[in-house]
């Protein structure tokens, strides 16, 4: 209940709008029942995206471990991470837009861990060796879509063929 309130002002009001003791009122208990779970507000806005990661990373990686062959896998490993950034827009904007001195240290290792699941997959699947700048080239391809689309859709279905088009762009330039 604590994560899923936190969540929600963490994306209503911004990282430094919020309190503990807001969060507390919310649900209707003492701010010190929330400091027995997280011993501060960066605490707590880490935990949101800890979890967020990890349902990220946990889609890489069933993607690279499926059936499909190389090309396929690298294919959906990028339009599954920008299903993944319209389907759960508040999540993408807590884990990739969110900056505060408070919490970025511990937000960009999260971020740092992902996209190395994400840079090791990429380079593991792709038929040729590529340059780290052409894989975080890549990487902010992405993030620019989701970043576009975020807020004018509210799922990836609404977007699916724009999608799958930048998709085939970004392969392209990895590809050949």
């Amino acid at each position: 209940m604590i994560l899923k309130e936190a969540r929600n002002q963490f994306v209503e009001k911004d990282f430094q709008h919020v309190s503990m003791r807001n969060i507390a009122k919310q649900l209707g208990c003492s701010h010190g029942a929330i400091y027995y779970h997280f011993k501060n507000k960066a605490e707590l806005f880490y935990a949101i995206v800890e979890d967020d990661f990890s349902k990220l990373n946990k889609r890489l990686d069933e993607t690279v471990q499926g059936p499909e062959d190389d090309a396929a896998k690298l294919y959906n490993v990028v339009l599954r991470f920008i299903e993944f950034g319209l389907n759960h827009q508040s999540q993408y904007e807590i884990m990739f837009m969110v900056r505060n001195s408070e919490v970025d240290g511990l937000s960009q290792e999260a971020a740092n861990l992902s996209y190395q699941k994400f840079a090791q997959a990429v380079q593991f699947l792709c038929s040729k060796s590529l340059a780290i700048k052409d894989v975080w080239s890549a990487f902010l391809a992405i993030h620019g879509f989701v970043s576009y689309y975020r807020g004018y859709v509210d799922r990836f279905e609404e977007a699916r063929e724009a999608a799958k088009a930048h998709v085939d762009f970004i392969l392209k330039r990895l590809t050949e």
